[in-house]
């Protein structure tokens, strides 16, 4: 799967429902195509959904918007990833339900496959069987998962590689304010084996914009559990204050916003070995996460970057 750096993360289109749904606002339709319409038209080729996100609202609005562009699903430069939801389930319910989501995916291929956490009652190992005969059968065509830890992601991959087939991925968090992926082995256990880092919330909620430094009232309006985080309040605010200055300044030189640069770190900083999904709840954050794309920070950028960030993560 050639993946562009950036994919389209699409909890967002949840329509309120699912897990932690009402985060965000619910999403008309002509705005979640527009969404979808600006990603692709700049360059973004991939787009991340889950069972959980919307209990299938999410697959189907992805479904939705790439038929009413007119996108054909035999194009074989457009990607799907979804996710099975594993809580109070064994690993046999990967095969049982798989029905649904290819059918509110309609007929878009599940490029990628993901055991969206390790809670499942069954082991790792009776997961990848499942995956496997997902592959086998033509159901699926990559498995991939979320969550995981080094050893985890060591045993999946064996698990894989023994039916003959490859770990693409492990989706996990990671941004410039949560780094414990580089000291907890996931990282280093990824790039040694092969497996593509997905990182999610690579924006930390928004914090990374800059937005909310600008404007501290503005997070009293915003829907969801925000407002009554640390990291959002004037205290947490300011602690970040002097990264989110450093985005900045290094954006003046590429026209860039904060959040576009921080998105060009992420992927750039450990080489191809780290993608991300960034979110769009507006025709706007579309554009700013494509936009992350557009130029190349130099060595000494990413270093300054580096710095300040290890001193938060």
């Amino acid at each position: 799967m050639a993946v562009s750096p950036i994919g389209l993360g699409c909890w967002q289109f949840s329509s309120g429902e699912g897990l932690v749904g009402r985060f965000w606002q619910k999403l008309q339709p002509e705005i979640e195509r527009e969404i979808v319409r600006i990603s692709l038209e700049n360059g973004i080729n991939w787009f991340d959904t889950a069972e959980a996100y919307g209990w299938g609202r999410s697959e189907e609005a992805v479904n939705r918007a790439l038929s009413s562009l007119g996108i054909d699903p035999n194009r074989d430069d457009i990607f799907i990833a979804t996710k099975w939801f594993p809580f109070f389930r064994f690993a046999s319910s990967i095969g049982r339900t798989i029905g649904e989501r290819r059918s509110r995916l309609g007929a878009y291929p599940i490029d990628l496959y993901q055991i969206h956490m390790p809670t499942s009652f069954s082991g790792i190992p009776q997961q990848m069987s499942e995956l496997a005969k997902l592959i086998e059968s033509g159901q699926i065509r990559h498995a991939g998962v979320s969550n995981f830890s080094a050893a985890q992601l060591e045993t999946a991959h064996r698990e894989l590689n023994r039916r003959g087939h490859a770990l693409l991925s492990n989706q996990v968090r990671y941004s410039l304010l949560d780094r414990r992926i580089e000291r907890n082995g996931v990282l280093d256990t990824a790039k040694r084996l092969g497996v593509t880092i997905i990182a999610y919330s690579p924006l930390e909620q928004g914090i990374l914009t800059g937005k909310f430094h600008e404007n501290p009232e503005m997070v009293k309006s915003r829907q969801g559990p925000r407002k009554y985080m640390k990291a959002f309040r004037p205290e947490g605010l300011a602690r970040t204050q002097p990264l989110v200055d450093l985005l900045r300044e290094i954006g003046t030189n590429y026209g860039a916003t904060p959040s576009q640069v921080a998105l060009n770190w992420l992927v750039s900083y450990s080489g191809e070995s780290v993608v991300a999904i960034p979110g769009a709840s507006s025709e706007s954050q579309a554009t700013q996460n494509a936009g992350a794309m557009k130029f190349v920070l130099t060595k000494d950028e990413i270093a300054r970057i580096d710095q300040v960030s290890g001193s938060l993560a």
